[in-house]
């Protein structure tokens, strides 16, 4: 009879060790490769609206756009009342100003748009331990989603998907019409505001198809650099525009 102690050799039962290594290794064992949620938290501001906030990377986001319509000491933001005659629900509006400070409501008060004069002036629109951000902090936050040093340092779009882990998911923000699928990877949770022009007039095609968001940098004296997702890019957009257009603002923690 055949012993059976040499029915395997010592191949086989190397063989056999290393299969049982992989099984009882994060292959077979999921548990070990699941992803750690993101940290998240809220902060609130002078008005009392409470905002989500979430940590990429090493920097701390607040995961919705600015509704604030007083400064952090208490002044009003300049606005005054009227009417868009794309949204006509009692939105705010106001041709922007040389220097004034404006904001504009629009979609029912859902997005808040300002100048740049709201975020440059002598009166903070954060609340403490908050600020709005950089160029420097923007492009951190790319590269913190892929993009290259080289592609964040350059303008017009950039990069490959990374406008699509800022995009909320769905149609909950963006048009779903020839929208680049979002996938909100980031949590980033951004949504289309569109902008308010020079004039004072909406931009084309608007709310729900772009969104436009300030830094704190300026550029030339009269400028300033913003970013802008578009529902028909997956990559996010760099430039700079005048100070007097209403853009989101989404604000980075100090």
């Amino acid at each position: 009879m055949k012993d059976i102690k040499n029915t395997y050799n010592k191949p086989h039962l190397i063989i056999l060790l290393l299969v049982f290594l992989a099984c009882t290794g994060s292959q077979c064992h999921k548990k070990d490769k699941e992803i750690a949620p993101p940290e998240t938290g809220s902060v609130t501001d002078v008005d009392g609206n409470i905002y989500k906030t979430i940590k990429i990377g090493s920097q701390w986001w607040m995961a919705e756009d600015l509704r604030v319509e007083h400064f952090s000491d208490g002044t009003d933001i300049a606005g005054v009342n009227g009417t868009l005659s794309n949204y006509p629900d009692t939105n705010k509006w106001a041709i922007p100003g040389n220097t004034q400070a404006r904001f504009y409501e629009q979609d029912n008060t859902n997005f808040h748009l300002y100048n740049w004069y709201a975020v440059s002036g002598t009166h903070n629109i954060a609340p403490a331990g908050w600020r709005v951000p950089t160029d420097e902090d923007w492009k951190q936050l790319e590269m913190q989603l892929g993009m290259s040093q080289a592609d964040a340092d350059n303008v017009n779009w950039r990069g490959a998907n990374e406008g699509e882990k800022l995009k909320i998911e769905g149609s909950q923000g963006w048009n779903t019409f020839l929208n680049v699928w979002p996938t909100n990877e980031s949590g980033f949770t951004a949504r289309a505001a569109g902008c308010v022009m020079f004039d004072g007039k909406l931009g084309d095609p608007g709310i729900r198809a772009t969104g436009f968001w300030w830094s704190s940098t300026s550029h030339a004296g009269n400028k300033a650099w913003y970013r802008h997702l578009d529902y028909k890019s997956a990559k996010t957009f760099r430039y700079y525009g005048p100070l007097s257009y209403g853009f989101s603002i989404r604000l980075v923690a100090i």
